[in-house]
């Protein structure tokens, strides 16, 4: 089960032990891409490695003198970037988290580098994808769309009635007052006054006689 990840010069002792630890740690529809092993110059007892998977990237490290592994993964969607570095000796494969973490491995053979770096693109495109639809999602969501299983079927949209504005009665403009009309009264002529113009009038015309206007005008009088 292993020989397809010894093509790239890879220890094999190393990729068996990290083989089956991982096999352990594999999520349902989780499948292993890559393997790679540390190669160190002069002693390589205990390499390093790193595993590409279709969920995320993990590295191992042997711990207790090589008789248990310790290991660090990180979903693809927490990776933010991947590096890898050429040296005289072999290179450097690194990655960059969200968090504002990194991990990464020396002297990997450039080969295996190269490879890790492809495979570890490759993921990096597909869970950006991947997360450019759940936004597409999201955003249909909370716009109201929403999916039916059959969506040939016509569906009529629910009609909302829109209630008209209460218009509030305006009041009415009060009446003007009417201007109140003075009426100006003639002064009511003195009657007895008019009288006795009246007698005096008829004396100086020569229509009664002394006796007659003295007579009348005491009577007049008499009347108050």
């Amino acid at each position: 089960m292993i020989e397809k990840f010894l093509q790239d010069e890879q220890d094999p002792k190393a990729i068996e032990k990290v083989y089956t630890r991982l096999v352990d740690l594999l999520t349902t529809g989780e499948e292993i891409i890559y393997i790679a092993a540390q190669k160190k110059p002069l002693v390589n007892l205990l390499p390093d490695c790193i595993a590409i998977t279709n969920k995320r990237v993990l590295f191992f490290t042997p711990a207790n003198l090589g008789l248990s592994i310790k290991f660090v993964d990180f979903v693809w969607k927490d990776v933010v970037d991947v590096y890898t570095k050429e040296e005289i000796i072999g290179a450097i494969f690194s990655v960059k988290t969200t968090n504002g973490a990194e991990m990464g491995v020396d002297y990997l053979p450039k080969v295996q580098a190269r490879k890790l770096y492809q495979y570890a693109q490759e993921r990096k495109e597909s869970e950006r994808e991947a997360r450019r639809l759940r936004d597409l999602e999201e955003k249909r969501a909370e716009s109201g769309a929403v999916q039916f299983e059959n969506p040939s079927q016509p569906v009529a949209a629910a009609y909302i009635p829109q209630q008209q504005p209460v218009q509030q009665p305006i009041p009415a403009a009060p009446e003007p007052k009417p201007e109140p009309v003075v009426v100006h009264e003639e002064p009511k002529p003195d009657v007895l006054t008019e009288k006795l113009k009246k007698l005096r009038t008829l004396f100086d015309n020569g229509l009664i006689s002394q006796e007659e206007y003295n007579h009348k005008k005491l009577e007049l009088l008499n009347d108050l």
